[in-house]
Protein backbone atom coordinates (compact mmCIF):
# COMPACT_ATOMS: atom_id res chain seq x y z
CA UNK A 1 0.00 0.00 0.00
CA UNK A 2 1.39 3.37 -1.04
CA UNK A 3 1.85 5.87 1.78
CA UNK A 4 1.13 9.55 1.34
CA UNK A 5 4.12 11.85 1.42
CA UNK A 6 4.18 14.84 3.78
CA UNK A 7 3.63 17.19 0.83
CA UNK A 8 0.49 15.36 -0.30
CA UNK A 9 -0.77 15.18 3.28
CA UNK A 10 -0.32 18.91 3.84
CA UNK A 11 -1.88 19.73 0.45
CA UNK A 12 -4.93 17.57 1.14
CA UNK A 13 -5.32 19.02 4.64
CA UNK A 14 -5.16 22.61 3.40
CA UNK A 15 -7.50 21.85 0.51
CA UNK A 16 -10.13 20.21 2.70
CA UNK A 17 -9.77 22.97 5.30
CA UNK A 18 -10.30 25.64 2.64
CA UNK A 19 -13.44 23.87 1.41
CA UNK A 20 -15.10 22.71 4.62
CA UNK A 21 -14.09 25.08 7.44
CA UNK A 22 -16.39 27.87 6.10
CA UNK A 23 -19.25 25.35 5.96
CA UNK A 24 -18.59 24.25 9.53
CA UNK A 25 -18.56 27.86 10.71
CA UNK A 26 -21.82 28.50 8.84
CA UNK A 27 -23.47 25.47 10.48
CA UNK A 28 -22.30 26.54 13.94
CA UNK A 29 -23.60 30.09 13.56
CA UNK A 30 -26.95 28.84 12.29
CA UNK A 31 -27.59 27.90 15.95
CA UNK A 32 -26.57 31.33 17.21
CA UNK A 33 -29.00 33.14 19.50
CA UNK A 34 -27.92 36.57 18.28
CA UNK A 35 -29.18 38.19 15.10
CA UNK A 36 -25.60 39.30 14.42
CA UNK A 37 -23.99 36.40 12.60
CA UNK A 38 -20.48 37.30 13.79
CA UNK A 39 -21.35 37.56 17.51
CA UNK A 40 -22.00 34.35 19.44
CA UNK A 41 -24.73 34.79 22.05
CA UNK A 42 -25.60 31.21 22.94
CA UNK A 43 -27.13 28.10 21.41
CA UNK A 44 -30.60 28.39 19.90
CA UNK A 45 -32.73 26.86 17.16
CA UNK A 46 -35.10 29.81 16.84
CA UNK A 47 -33.81 30.78 13.40
CA UNK A 48 -34.99 27.45 12.00
CA UNK A 49 -38.43 28.29 13.32
CA UNK A 50 -38.20 31.74 11.77
CA UNK A 51 -37.22 30.13 8.47
CA UNK A 52 -40.23 27.80 8.56
CA UNK A 53 -42.50 30.81 9.13
CA UNK A 54 -40.87 32.80 6.30
CA UNK A 55 -43.45 32.35 3.54
CA UNK A 56 -41.44 34.26 0.94
CA UNK A 57 -38.45 31.95 1.38
CA UNK A 58 -40.63 28.84 1.34
CA UNK A 59 -42.41 30.00 -1.83
CA UNK A 60 -39.03 30.59 -3.50
CA UNK A 61 -37.88 27.11 -2.46
CA UNK A 62 -41.07 25.55 -3.87
CA UNK A 63 -40.64 27.42 -7.17
CA UNK A 64 -37.00 26.28 -7.36
CA UNK A 65 -37.91 22.62 -6.81
CA UNK A 66 -40.69 22.73 -9.40
CA UNK A 67 -38.44 24.38 -11.96
CA UNK A 68 -35.58 21.96 -11.26
CA UNK A 69 -37.74 18.84 -11.61
CA UNK A 70 -39.48 19.99 -14.80
CA UNK A 71 -36.39 21.39 -16.54
CA UNK A 72 -34.17 18.42 -15.65
CA UNK A 73 -36.79 15.94 -16.87
CA UNK A 74 -37.26 17.73 -20.20
CA UNK A 75 -33.49 18.22 -20.56
CA UNK A 76 -32.89 14.51 -19.91
CA UNK A 77 -35.34 13.45 -22.62
CA UNK A 78 -34.00 15.91 -25.19
CA UNK A 79 -30.36 15.38 -24.23
CA UNK A 80 -30.68 11.60 -24.50
CA UNK A 81 -32.28 11.91 -27.92
CA UNK A 82 -29.55 14.29 -29.08
CA UNK A 83 -26.82 11.98 -27.79
CA UNK A 84 -28.38 8.99 -29.54
CA UNK A 85 -28.50 10.86 -32.85
CA UNK A 86 -24.91 12.09 -32.56
CA UNK A 87 -23.48 8.68 -31.66
CA UNK A 88 -25.64 6.32 -33.72
CA UNK A 89 -26.50 8.20 -36.90
CA UNK A 90 -22.89 8.63 -38.06
CA UNK A 91 -22.21 11.32 -40.64
CA UNK A 92 -25.28 13.19 -41.85
CA UNK A 93 -25.97 16.55 -43.43
CA UNK A 94 -25.80 19.30 -40.80
CA UNK A 95 -24.10 17.14 -38.16
CA UNK A 96 -21.42 19.76 -37.46
CA UNK A 97 -24.01 22.49 -37.01
CA UNK A 98 -26.20 20.23 -34.89
CA UNK A 99 -23.37 19.19 -32.55
CA UNK A 100 -22.19 22.79 -32.32
CA UNK A 101 -25.64 23.96 -31.27
CA UNK A 102 -25.85 21.17 -28.70
CA UNK A 103 -22.48 21.93 -27.11
CA UNK A 104 -22.52 25.74 -27.44
CA UNK A 105 -24.08 26.36 -23.99
CA UNK A 106 -21.12 24.55 -22.41
CA UNK A 107 -18.77 27.39 -23.36
CA UNK A 108 -21.23 30.26 -23.67
CA UNK A 109 -21.08 32.79 -20.82
CA UNK A 110 -24.22 32.61 -18.71
CA UNK A 111 -24.77 36.35 -19.06
CA UNK A 112 -24.96 36.01 -22.84
CA UNK A 113 -27.27 33.00 -22.60
CA UNK A 114 -29.56 34.74 -20.13
CA UNK A 115 -29.69 37.98 -22.14
CA UNK A 116 -30.40 36.20 -25.42
CA UNK A 117 -33.19 34.16 -23.85
CA UNK A 118 -34.66 37.29 -22.31
CA UNK A 119 -34.75 38.99 -25.73
CA UNK A 120 -36.32 35.84 -27.22
CA UNK A 121 -39.07 35.72 -24.62
CA UNK A 122 -39.78 39.45 -25.05
CA UNK A 123 -39.96 38.96 -28.81
CA UNK A 124 -42.39 36.05 -28.40
CA UNK A 125 -44.48 38.00 -25.93
CA UNK A 126 -44.06 35.47 -23.11
CA UNK A 127 -44.58 36.75 -19.60
CA UNK A 128 -41.61 35.92 -17.44
CA UNK A 129 -42.42 33.29 -14.85
CA UNK A 130 -42.01 29.59 -14.16
CA UNK A 131 -42.42 28.66 -17.84
CA UNK A 132 -39.61 30.92 -19.03
CA UNK A 133 -37.28 29.73 -16.26
CA UNK A 134 -37.99 26.10 -17.15
CA UNK A 135 -37.29 26.75 -20.84
CA UNK A 136 -34.08 28.61 -20.00
CA UNK A 137 -32.78 25.91 -17.66
CA UNK A 138 -33.68 23.21 -20.16
CA UNK A 139 -31.69 25.04 -22.82
CA UNK A 140 -28.40 25.13 -20.95
CA UNK A 141 -28.68 21.84 -19.00
CA UNK A 142 -29.62 19.70 -22.01
CA UNK A 143 -26.07 19.84 -23.33
CA UNK A 144 -24.66 18.45 -20.07
CA UNK A 145 -27.06 15.52 -20.28
CA UNK A 146 -26.05 14.95 -23.89
CA UNK A 147 -22.35 14.79 -22.97
CA UNK A 148 -22.95 12.29 -20.14
CA UNK A 149 -25.19 9.99 -22.20
CA UNK A 150 -22.92 10.21 -25.27
CA UNK A 151 -19.94 8.98 -23.27
CA UNK A 152 -21.94 5.87 -22.33
CA UNK A 153 -23.31 5.24 -25.82
CA UNK A 154 -19.82 5.38 -27.33
CA UNK A 155 -18.77 2.32 -25.28
CA UNK A 156 -22.08 0.50 -25.69
CA UNK A 157 -21.91 -3.00 -27.21
CA UNK A 158 -24.21 -2.77 -30.22
CA UNK A 159 -24.24 -6.54 -30.64
CA UNK A 160 -26.81 -6.65 -27.83
CA UNK A 161 -29.18 -4.51 -29.88
CA UNK A 162 -28.50 -6.61 -32.97
CA UNK A 163 -29.35 -9.76 -31.02
CA UNK A 164 -32.64 -8.21 -29.89
CA UNK A 165 -33.45 -7.24 -33.50
CA UNK A 166 -32.66 -10.78 -34.69
CA UNK A 167 -35.07 -12.14 -32.06
CA UNK A 168 -37.93 -10.09 -33.50
CA UNK A 169 -37.80 -6.78 -31.63
CA UNK A 170 -38.54 -3.58 -33.47
CA UNK A 171 -35.90 -0.81 -33.25
CA UNK A 172 -37.99 1.00 -30.64
CA UNK A 173 -38.49 -2.18 -28.59
CA UNK A 174 -34.76 -2.91 -28.78
CA UNK A 175 -34.01 0.58 -27.49
CA UNK A 176 -36.63 0.34 -24.72
CA UNK A 177 -35.84 -3.20 -23.58
CA UNK A 178 -32.07 -3.39 -24.18
CA UNK A 179 -30.38 -0.04 -24.73
CA UNK A 180 -32.24 2.11 -22.22
CA UNK A 181 -31.81 -0.22 -19.20
CA UNK A 182 -28.07 -0.46 -19.89
CA UNK A 183 -27.52 3.29 -20.28
CA UNK A 184 -29.94 4.06 -17.42
CA UNK A 185 -27.11 4.96 -14.96
CA UNK A 186 -25.86 7.58 -17.41
CA UNK A 187 -29.38 8.90 -17.98
CA UNK A 188 -29.97 9.15 -14.23
CA UNK A 189 -26.60 10.85 -13.77
CA UNK A 190 -27.54 13.35 -16.47
CA UNK A 191 -30.86 14.03 -14.75
CA UNK A 192 -29.15 14.60 -11.41
CA UNK A 193 -26.60 16.90 -13.03
CA UNK A 194 -29.32 18.92 -14.74
CA UNK A 195 -31.30 19.05 -11.49
CA UNK A 196 -28.26 20.35 -9.61
CA UNK A 197 -27.47 22.97 -12.25
CA UNK A 198 -31.06 24.22 -12.21
CA UNK A 199 -31.17 24.27 -8.42
CA UNK A 200 -27.96 26.31 -8.25
CA UNK A 201 -28.50 28.72 -11.15
CA UNK A 202 -28.61 32.43 -10.39
CA UNK A 203 -27.50 34.34 -13.49
CA UNK A 204 -29.83 32.88 -16.12
CA UNK A 205 -32.77 32.75 -13.70
CA UNK A 206 -32.30 36.43 -12.88
CA UNK A 207 -32.81 37.28 -16.58
CA UNK A 208 -35.77 34.98 -17.19
CA UNK A 209 -37.70 35.16 -13.91
CA UNK A 210 -40.47 37.62 -13.14
CA UNK A 211 -42.30 39.02 -10.13
CA UNK A 212 -44.59 35.98 -10.03
CA UNK A 213 -41.71 33.47 -9.83
CA UNK A 214 -38.56 34.01 -7.77
CA UNK A 215 -36.12 31.16 -7.31
CA UNK A 216 -34.30 30.44 -4.09
CA UNK A 217 -30.82 31.52 -5.31
CA UNK A 218 -32.27 34.89 -6.37
CA UNK A 219 -34.03 35.25 -3.01
CA UNK A 220 -30.85 34.41 -1.10
CA UNK A 221 -28.74 36.75 -3.21
CA UNK A 222 -31.19 39.60 -2.67
CA UNK A 223 -31.25 38.96 1.08
CA UNK A 224 -27.46 38.73 1.38
CA UNK A 225 -27.02 42.10 -0.32
CA UNK A 226 -28.80 43.66 2.67
CA UNK A 227 -26.69 41.70 5.16
CA UNK A 228 -26.32 38.04 6.09
CA UNK A 229 -29.25 36.90 8.23
CA UNK A 230 -29.17 33.90 10.59
CA UNK A 231 -32.10 32.54 8.57
CA UNK A 232 -29.76 32.28 5.58
CA UNK A 233 -27.36 30.27 7.73
CA UNK A 234 -30.21 27.98 8.79
CA UNK A 235 -31.35 27.50 5.19
CA UNK A 236 -27.78 26.77 4.06
CA UNK A 237 -27.37 24.23 6.87
CA UNK A 238 -30.53 22.43 5.79
CA UNK A 239 -29.31 22.30 2.18
CA UNK A 240 -25.91 20.98 3.30
CA UNK A 241 -27.66 18.29 5.35
CA UNK A 242 -29.83 17.24 2.40
CA UNK A 243 -26.81 17.01 0.08
CA UNK A 244 -24.83 15.05 2.68
CA UNK A 245 -27.63 12.54 3.17
CA UNK A 246 -28.00 12.17 -0.62
CA UNK A 247 -24.28 11.56 -1.15
CA UNK A 248 -24.07 9.02 1.68
CA UNK A 249 -27.18 7.20 0.44
CA UNK A 250 -25.85 7.06 -3.13
CA UNK A 251 -22.49 5.74 -1.89
CA UNK A 252 -24.15 3.02 0.20
CA UNK A 253 -26.41 1.96 -2.68
CA UNK A 254 -23.46 1.87 -5.09
CA UNK A 255 -21.38 -0.17 -2.67
CA UNK A 256 -24.24 -2.61 -2.09
CA UNK A 257 -24.76 -3.05 -5.83
CA UNK A 258 -21.03 -3.65 -6.34
CA UNK A 259 -21.03 -6.31 -3.61
CA UNK A 260 -24.11 -7.93 -5.13
CA UNK A 261 -22.49 -8.06 -8.57
CA UNK A 262 -19.35 -9.53 -7.05
CA UNK A 263 -21.37 -12.24 -5.30
CA UNK A 264 -23.27 -13.02 -8.49
CA UNK A 265 -20.01 -13.35 -10.44
CA UNK A 266 -18.55 -15.66 -7.79
CA UNK A 267 -21.72 -17.78 -7.82
CA UNK A 268 -21.60 -17.99 -11.61
CA UNK A 269 -17.97 -19.11 -11.51
CA UNK A 270 -18.72 -21.75 -8.90
CA UNK A 271 -21.71 -23.07 -10.84
CA UNK A 272 -19.63 -23.26 -14.01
Amino acid sequence: MTRLSWFNTVSLTLGFAFLYIPMIILIIYSFNESRLVTVWAGFSTKWYGELIRNEAMLDAAWVTLRVAVMSSTIATVLGTMAAYVLVREGRFFGRTLFSGMIYAPLVMPEVITGLSLLLLFIGLGLDRGILTIVLAHTTFSMCFVSVVVSSRLVTFDRSLEEAALDLGCSPFEAFRLVTLPIIAPAVISGWLLAFTLSLDDLVIASFTSGPSATTLPIKIFSAVRLGVSPEINALSTIMIAIVTVGVITASLVSKRNALRRQKDEQAAVQNA
